[in-house]
């Protein structure tokens, strides 16, 4: 995780009050020890920052978090599609239609160098009801109504 990350992370744990534990799992054995690890501690949530390899390792990362009735937020909406509860996370299908602009750009002459780095500019929120009610957590319905997308 980057060093801003988990400075934001912290400091927003702190502002409400939460200890903040941080454990890096990147492989089938680690994820295994580390909920492990959050179950003895009695975790109270779970957030997954973005790593390539929790893409590999999503089905188990999922099955443990559903396990524990961790309620769990992801860096991508498909771990809620496979059965994750909530992501928040850049809209990477918005991205990807910017992309193709910047292609057209260079296929057209553009300097790559020339053109300016952008943020994400869409973001959303996808919520999984069927995991909130396997792991016995009622999604607020003002929480409900800012979702982009709700699985039911």
């Amino acid at each position: 995780m980057a060093t801003g990350t988990y400075k934001d992370l912290e400091n927003a744990a702190r502002a409400i009050g939460v200890t903040l534990q941080v454990l890096l799992a990147l492989d089938a054995e680690a994820i295994d020890n580390a909920f492990l690890a959050m179950t003895k501690e009695r975790a109270q949530a779970f957030i997954a920052t973005p790593n390539p390899r929790y893409f590999q390792h999503r089905e188990r990362i999922i099955k443990h978090a559903a396990k524990n009735r961790l309620p769990t937020i992801y860096f991508q909406r498909i771990f809620v599609e496979n059965g994750g509860l909530m992501s928040y996370a850049a809209d990477y299908i918005d991205e990807y239609r910017r992309l193709a602009v910047y292609v057209d750009k260079i296929l057209k002459g553009a300097k790559p160098a020339d053109l300016s780095v952008q943020q994400p500019t869409k973001f959303e929120l996808v919520i999984n009801l069927k995991t909130a009610k396997q792991i016995g957590l009622t999604i607020p319905p003002n929480v409900l109504a800012r979702a982009d997308r709700v699985i039911r």
